[in-house]
């Protein structure tokens, strides 16, 4: 069904072709016409399934139909973990609604207030939000959010894991009571019903797929190799397999960059971003790395939630998350909007505790083979039984397109260091 059946706005409809997009995904299907009646919405969707979408084009449709004459205010918040995923959604705002006469303003730590300050006394209809800066302006007295009409808490369950509750359960209980809510999120957890139950009346409960399990557009791979020869394995992929968009997670910071730096005596393009960064080096990171500058960008598990950038073709678990539920939000990086991805994921003997962990979580018994065509020279691992997999081979050509063909000449200068 395309967009224009949904009764959206002309304007809006314009908007949604623009960016490329004709036809809506299962989660828009549904969650669009009942946020358009007012609804209040509990939605359940893996990551890369459209739900941005879904919540942003009701909230566009709604205020630009009530935009005419009115003095510009804050009628629609969203609160959302990370910086780097308020900037996607402001992106999309500001994409979509790009023929309406309505505007955003991303909210959220790491840069000055300042600016934010003097955007938000300008006016503006949608504000997206990280908790700490939200409460930092209401501390300041620098936000007016007695008109706010429509409320989105996106990426609900990683704002609570990551210590948002109260900050959220305060942003909340100075909103009008009567106003439309909408809660995303990956999993429903008890402590996500608890929320819902406080916050949200008569929701619709739409949930997309088996709330558990990776999305089905990803190829799975576990590699058993021990610590010393992680860095050797990885190498050996990029040089060998058509890697040309690679996003790698580690567990620490410290991590995240000792690969960069190894990558990069390599002669591999590619940069690291988490927590430690400043918020303009983290954003010309996630830039350079959409632009197809950077051929590899390693992430702590902080970042994963904020990435969102099309045409990964390879997510690789550098260490196995201690957390299960993070195996399901890294892997998601890849396989979005319902193109096709490869997660891959390497194991030690230390790290098998933790993969049993994520197979109990997913539902799907994990089993580690070796890399065919990859040397354990001096690795004391022993042979593990290869296990055949139903879904093609990593192998398989992927479809060339600019940045790839960017990337691998990047890189095909640099292949004889590896010789």
């Amino acid at each position: 069904m395309p967009f224009k059946k949904f009764g959206l706005s002309d304007p809006l409809v314009q908007g949604i072709l623009a960016t490329g997009y004709t036809a809506p995904t299962e989660i828009q299907s549904q969650a669009i016409p009942a946020a358009l009646r007012g609804s209040d919405i509990i939605g359940c969707a893996q990551t890369g399934t459209g739900k941005t979408a879904a919540f942003v084009l009701p909230i566009l449709d709604r205020l630009s139909h009530e935009r005419a004459g009115r003095k510009r205010a804050i009628r629609s918040l969203i609160l959302t973990p990370t910086r780097e995923l308020a900037v996607q959604i402001e992106r999309s705002i500001l994409g979509y609604g790009r023929f309406t006469n309505l505007k955003a303003l991303a909210v959220y730590g790491g840069v000055s207030i300042n600016n934010q300050i003097t955007a938000l006394r300008r006016g503006v209809d949608i504000v997206v939000a990280t908790p700490g800066r939200l409460i930092d302006h209401i501390q300041r007295n620098t936000i007016e959010l007695s008109g706010v009409e429509v409320l989105v808490l996106d990426e609900a369950d990683r704002m609570l894991d990551m210590g948002f509750v109260n900050d959220v359960r305060r942003i909340v209980g100075r909103l009008p009571k009567k106003r439309q809510t909408m809660l995303f999120s990956a999993t429903i957890s008890r402590e996500v019903k608890s929320l819902a139950a406080d916050m949200l009346k008569s929701p619709k409960v739409i949930q997309i797929g088996r709330p558990r399990n990776p999305i089905d557009t990803i190829t799975q791979h576990i590699y058993a190799v021990e610590k010393a020869l992680k860095m050797d394995l990885l190498l050996h992929m990029i040089e060998n397999w058509r890697m040309f968009s690679v996003l790698v997670f580690s567990r620490t910071k410290y991590g995240a960059d000792k690969i960069s730096r190894r990558l990069k005596r390599a002669g591999v393009v590619a940069v690291s971003i988490h927590s430690g960064r400043t918020q303009n080096q983290r954003q010309r990171a996630l830039d350079g790395f959409r632009s197809g500058k950077y051929q590899v960008m390693v992430a702590t598990d902080v970042a994963a939630r904020g990435i969102d950038v099309e045409g990964i073709s390879h997510v690789i678990n550098y260490d196995v998350p201690t957390h299960a539920e993070d195996y399901v939000h890294r892997i998601g990086r890849t396989g979005r909007a319902e193109a096709t991805g490869d997660a891959i994921t390497f194991v030690s003997s230390e790290e098998e505790k933790y993969l049993r962990e994520v197979g109990k979580f997913i539902g799907r018994k994990l089993k580690a083979q070796k890399c065919k065509g990859f040397s354990y020279v001096n690795s004391s691992l022993p042979e593990p039984k290869t296990a055949k997999s139903s879904k093609p081979s990593l192998r398989k050509e992927l479809p060339r397109s600019k940045r790839a063909s960017g990337a691998k000449k990047s890189y095909r200068g640099r292949r004889k260091r590896f010789k």
